[in-house]
């Protein structure tokens, strides 16, 4: 613990950024050492400013024991540049951040078929339906979707990855307790509940307009490639894409009309060598000999991602229907979806499925769902959030859940 204590303490400097922290280690190697070094021995340091100097010589831990209290208190994984854990892919870039907190599952980032997707905040329809589209193919052929959560394409690929219902991966621009924008913070449970929220800045950290830059290195960082949606040619997401070309990262761009202002930043990467793609299978074919048993590039069920994408554009649970004093019909005229067997693992993971089954024609709670499944509390309240999110399962009084579909057995 108190090894960590001095890694905060060091990601806390001011008058420092990224790479002058990243340096400090090479030169030190360990946290605890710069805090306990003669102030002449930061003259061997590059670029070492006056506010950094005097940063340096601030001892003063309380801000780290702080930073300690609120991940306990909110449930947060604090992940050093050291640890094992670190994604080695990161670690690589010039600037990688030194600590990272982490909400919800962190995957197997190096053995991930990462993609990023980024994009404007204020897209046209076409860039609209071609990021949830993208999110959703590419989650559905196994690949690893990262992106951020602010308003426009990033968080429509994080909708589109999450109704293939698979891990996504979102990197804040604050901490993860400061929900930005706020109508997304239903968004960001269900990101925590199936893959993870990613931020090198501490809880309580607001999202400033000067992080998303620094934080775009982040995304990039953790991909194989990065995808452009739509954006201007002088953005945010332009800037990620050059991060991304200095990271040695593969660029892939969804071309647009010619004089479309939105399409003007994938238009010029394609011009300059991005990938062009119309679909995720024109990006999972890259990585096919990398990853042969976690990707597929064959496009997912046309009927099936249709139903998919054009289900609630909303993350907040559906409203319950209206009481019924009985129980639903028998099974001769019941009204609800039959999804076939061929359906059933296009649509649902396997731990939907067994609470679909589970809940069949009856309303029960969470714990009478993880009574009968032996699923863990967790995987079946995330379970419940994503087939709520696709309108598979709605929640009554009580917090009773009932199934709005039934399988074929």
């Amino acid at each position: 613990m108190a090894s960590l204590k001095y890694w905060l303490w060091l990601s806390t400097r001011k008058g420092l950024g990224a790479l002058g922290k990243v340096r400090l280690l090479d030169h030190f190697v360990m946290p605890d050492q710069v805090f306990h070094a003669d102030p002449e021995e930061f003259d061997l340091i590059e670029d070492l400013t006056p506010a950094a100097r005097q940063s340096l010589r601030d001892q003063d831990t309380s801000r780290a024991d702080q930073i300690l209290a609120d991940c306990e208190r909110l449930g947060l994984r604090i992940l050093t540049w050291q640890d094992a854990d670190y994604p080695e892919r990161l670690r690589q870039i010039a600037d990688p951040p030194i600590v990272l907190y982490v909400k919800g599952r962190l995957p197997a980032f190096d053995e991930e078929a990462a993609i990023g997707i980024v994009g404007a905040r204020e897209p046209t329809p076409y860039g609209e339906r071609m990021a949830e589209r993208l999110g959703y193919e590419l989650a559905q052929g196994g690949a690893l979707v990262v992106s951020g959560i602010a308003k426009g394409l990033d968080s429509l690929a994080i909708r589109g990855a999450l109704k293939a219902g698979k891990p996504v991966v979102s990197v804040l621009g604050g901490g993860t307790d400061m929900v930005y924008p706020y109508e997304n913070r239903f968004l960001y449970q269900d990101v925590a509940a199936a893959g993870a929220l990613i931020t090198e800045y501490p809880p309580g950290t607001e999202n400033k307009g000067h992080h998303f830059p620094i934080r775009n290195r982040i995304i990039s960082g953790l991909c194989l490639g990065v995808t452009a949606v739509e954006c201007r040619p002088w953005s945010g997401t332009m800037t990620t894409m050059d991060l991304a070309l200095e990271q040695n990262r593969d660029l892939y761009a969804v071309p647009g009309p010619a004089d479309a202002p939105m399409s003007a930043g994938p238009n010029r990467l394609i011009q300059q060598g991005a990938k062009l793609v119309t679909c995720g299978s024109d990006i999972l074919v890259e990585y096919l000999d990398r990853f042969p048993h976690k990707l597929t590039a064959r496009l997912p069920d046309g009927a099936v991602q249709a139903q998919r994408l054009e289900g609630p554009a909303q993350t907040e649970p559906a409203p319950a229907p209206a009481a019924r004093e009985e129980e639903p019909s028998p099974e001769d005229s019941d009204p609800r979806e039959l999804i076939t067997r061929e359906q059933q693992r296009e649509r649902f993971t396997d731990d939907e499925l067994a609470i679909l089954a589970a809940l069949g024609a009856k309303r029960r709670s969470a714990d009478e769902l993880v009574e009968l499944t032996q699923i863990p509390v967790r995987r079946v309240t995330s379970a419940l959030t994503m087939l709520q999110v696709r309108a598979a399962v709605s929640e009554s009084a009580g917090r009773r859940f009932e199934a709005l579909v039934r399988l074929e057995e």
